[in-house]
């Protein structure tokens, strides 16, 4: 999908002919405290090795602290390091995705002082706080603008891990107060550049968690596409192995059951973050789980792009990282290229014809006190993977329109189960043909 192909008002096109392959770009000489001692000449180096394995886009983080570290403060170099970047990665045919608020990377906090401890404020409901932010994605919207592989602003990375537990100081909000802050953080980044890809991004607490105040709604109903983070540490690798059915299967399992909620039955969905977590998805398997996954993932409809989590491991020269965070590089720190990446790079490669439509869709509830009935271990998601099983390709739909043949007709959707319907001890007994 080209920018020129959006809107000013930041409504989305259909998804390009053929899914994206890219990557989340982390440095391989200082993580993301390389914007503390900017090297171009590492950057070319690392963004070299990422467009040899035929990828065509990055997903860039802009840490917060370092590029606000004063609510009235966006510092100018910072924002000139990120151009440079950016047409840095313009030069190897790489578009670039630009991720702002910076947020929870890598089991560590990046907040500016100005909104903790001492001055602490609510991230999402302090007026000064939110005037602050929308400044600060308007001002890196605004100087990017102009470049033509500038894809578009995120807003933050899976900044939805602040609003409520298990966040140990958490920034407490409703379901509306974030719904608020989402429509004002994305007319900041359409402020800045008009019509590009402006999106939103939470973990996956968004679908599972019954008291997460970011919604499965707002997910498929703001911003251009709908973006999706898969990791199966969150109770799938520990419940069915590495190669197991839900394992390989999840990311797909996400994508589909974003469906259910949006509005637009042609909504793309984007596959922004998924990766191969060691040791429950051990090294020696870590190809095979990347080709499944993707495999999967491009049999869903509407797929927007694949971007794999990440490009190169963490030095084990930095400190304190979880141990599963330093092996999840495509490429070595020496920028070597793993069985990971020739798996993804054969993947980028292939032609494939689109996936026909999946006709079978399972009913989900719509209550968001019963989003955990969707999470590893519940009925929604065990239903949709007994399924899979059996050789159907399931999609989701929210309980309250499976009786609209309108909706039905729209997605391509000829047949509704539920899940009482297919968790029974003589397995599915059929659901309701429209």
């Amino acid at each position: 999908m080209h920018p020129a192909d959006l809107s000013a008002s930041g409504s989305f096109a259909p998804p390009p002919a053929a899914p994206r392959f890219g990557v989340n770009y982390t440095p391989s000489e200082r993580w993301f405290h390389h914007w503390l001692d900017f090297d171009l000449d590492s950057v070319r180096a690392d963004l070299d090795s990422v467009a040899a394995l035929g990828l065509d886009h990055i997903r860039v983080f802009a840490l917060w602290p370092y590029f606000q570290p004063d609510r009235a403060l966006i510092r100018p170099r910072a924002v000139e390091q990120l151009g440079a970047l950016v047409d840095t990665a313009a030069e190897r045919g790489l578009d670039v995705n630009v991720d702002g608020l910076q947020g929870h990377l890598s089991s560590f906090d990046f907040l500016p002082a100005w909104t903790r401890t001492w001055h602490r404020r609510n991230l999402f409901t302090d007026p000064d706080l939110v005037h602050g932010q929308a400044a600060y994605l308007r001002t890196l919207a605004a100087a990017l603008a102009d470049r033509p592989n500038f894809l578009g602003m995120t807003l933050g990375n899976e900044i939805n891990q602040f609003s409520t537990g298990p966040h140990p100081d958490p920034d407490r909000a409703t379901e509306g107060q974030i719904d608020a802050w989402l429509e004002r953080m994305l007319a900041a980044c359409e402020a800045g550049a008009p019509g590009r890809i402006h999106l939103h991004a939470e973990y996956d607490a968004t679908w599972y968690q019954d008291d997460q105040p970011f919604t499965p709604a707002q997910a498929a109903r703001h911003g251009a596409v709908t973006a999706v983070h898969s990791w199966v540490f969150n109770g799938t690798a520990q419940r069915h192995g590495p190669t197991g059915v839900p394992t390989e299967h999840h990311a797909a399992y996400l994508i589909e059951l974003s469906k259910a909620w949006a509005d637009d039955p042609h909504r793309p969905v984007w596959l922004q973050e998924v990766g191969a977590p060691a040791p429950l998805i051990p090294p020696g398997h870590a190809a095979a789980f990347t080709e499944a996954t993707v495999a999967h993932a491009l049999d869903c409809p509407g797929l927007w792009g694949v971007t794999w989590w990440c490009s190169h491991d963490v030095s084990r020269d930095l400190a304190d990282f979880p141990e599963l965070e330093y092996g999840l590089g495509l490429l070595t720190n020496d920028r070597r290229p793993k069985d990971t990446a020739r798996a993804l790079a054969r993947a980028a490669r292939a032609p494939r014809p689109a996936p026909a439509p999946r006709t079978t869709a399972l009913a989900v509830p719509s209550d968001l006190r019963a989003r955990s009935r969707c999470a590893p271990g519940g009925p929604v998601y065990d239903a949709f993977f007994r399924l899979v099983a059996v050789g159907a390709r399931p999609t989701a739909v929210l309980a309250t329109r499976a009786h609209d043949p309108a909706h039905l007709a729209a997605r391509g959707i000829t047949e509704v189960v539920h899940p009482d319907q297919v968790l029974t001890p003589h397995g599915r007994r059929g659901g309701a043909r429209t």
